[in-house]
């Protein structure tokens, strides 16, 4: 399994996005400045690009396979149903739930078959959630120090409208397909659909 194994912090400074959208509670003190570098409509739109691949840790082609799902999908603009795409993702709704500190713990916690969804168990990271769709940690994972240590750190997290999140029992359920509104990422989603477009 591909995955971008840089320097977290370092990037979240070159693509300007706060730590704490990825799930990381530390400060970068350092910052970063491109003095007096004008950047160009490319330059901007790639920069959005990276961004949204790099907090919801996806990389190039699964994200323009995202893409053209998104624009063959019914209502919305491609840039919203992209970016709703990337929320439905199982990795995103386990970090969202605050059943992982990071989507890269996420993705473990699913790739180590600790959760069901609907009942059956599912270890692709990349699976696409539905509405309606209950989710929950395994009965035999559930009593482990890690999912513990995980709730105490999260438990300050507020857990989007479009899910329910039973923080007890490790389980949660997709209320609805979240809207852009309810997508608290700071991605300017019309410059990817303009990147793709050319």
């Amino acid at each position: 399994m591909a995955r971008d194994m840089g320097p977290v912090l370092k990037r979240c400074r070159s693509l300007g996005i706060e730590p704490a959208f990825i799930g990381i509670d530390k400060k970068s003190n350092r910052s970063f400045s491109r003095a007096g570098k004008k950047t160009s409509e490319y330059g901007l739109q790639l920069r959005e690009k990276q961004k949204a691949k790099f907090i919801y840790g996806v990389l190039e082609k699964p994200f323009r396979n995202l893409f053209e799902r998104a624009q063959k999908m019914k209502g919305g603009t491609a840039g919203e149903n992209l970016l709703a795409l990337l929320e439905l993702r199982l990795d995103n709704v386990i970090f969202r739930l605050g059943f992982a500190r990071t989507r890269a713990e996420a993705r473990q916690i699913v790739s180590h078959k600790h959760v069901l969804v609907n009942g059956k168990c599912v270890n692709i990271a990349s699976y696409t959630v539905k509405a309606g769709d209950t989710i929950e940690i395994k009965e035999k994972a559930k009593s482990s120090q890690r999912y513990k240590d995980i709730l105490e750190v999260t438990a300050g997290r507020t857990v989007p409208a479009w899910l329910e999140a039973d923080h007890e029992n490790l389980s949660g359920k997709v209320l609805e397909i979240p809207t852009r509104d309810q997508i608290d990422v700071p991605v300017n989603e019309m410059l990817i659909v303009e990147l793709y477009s050319k």
